[in-house]
């Protein structure tokens, strides 16, 4: 990122003396890309801001247990994705709606949203992408609109480099169904 030292503020955390602003710096430089990270998952912007600080917090209090065998970047967003999904299936166990009624529920929240400035055909793109299980949305966001390498998303959720293809392939050929469904 713009100027961001990585190594430089990870040693200023382990510097009790330092260590809270040094945590805020690196909150203020991943806060963004973490808040649209979770705001593909979690589409009302309420929710992800929600799920974004519970992200922070976790990473807060989990600090001593960061080993730095990973940038810290990789790190929260392996946090971020845990909660999110978290967020998902509590959302899912309280309502207890089928997933025709989320899917719909979602197309009405994007539709309604003030921050979608899309026109018709991204409209449809997004609820294409709303089609896919949690975790193939993941992956396909994560490799479609992140341009991250399969080698960085299996860092981040733990899964092998030949599942994430497989998902990802699986996310396209069912987006490219909604797609031709739609015509």
């Amino acid at each position: 990122m713009n100027g961001f030292n990585e190594a430089e503020w990870l040693a200023k955390l382990n510097s009790p003396k330092h260590r809270s602003a040094a945590f805020g710096r690196i909150v203020q430089e991943y806060q963004q890309p973490i808040y649209w990270h979770i705001r593909k998952m979690v589409l009302n912007h309420d929710d992800a801001n929600d799920v974004m600080q519970t992200t922070f917090m976790k990473a807060w209090s989990a600090l001593d247990s960061f080993r730095g065998e990973s940038k810290i970047s990789t790190w929260l967003f392996r946090i971020a994705v845990n909660e999110t999904i978290t967020f998902l299936n509590s959302q899912r166990n309280k309502n207890s709606y089928s997933t025709d009624d989320i899917e719909s529920s979602m197309a009405q929240n994007l539709e309604a949203d003030p921050y979608f400035s899309g026109d018709e055909a991204q409209l449809k793109f997004q609820k294409a992408i709303m089609t896919l299980p949690d975790k193939q949305r993941l992956v396909f966001n994560m490799k479609y609109f992140d341009d991250l390498k399969y080698e960085e998303m299996e860092e981040i959720l733990g899964t092998s480099v030949g599942a994430l293809k497989a998902s990802y392939h699986h996310a396209v050929k069912k987006i490219e169904a909604y797609l031709l469904s739609e015509i």
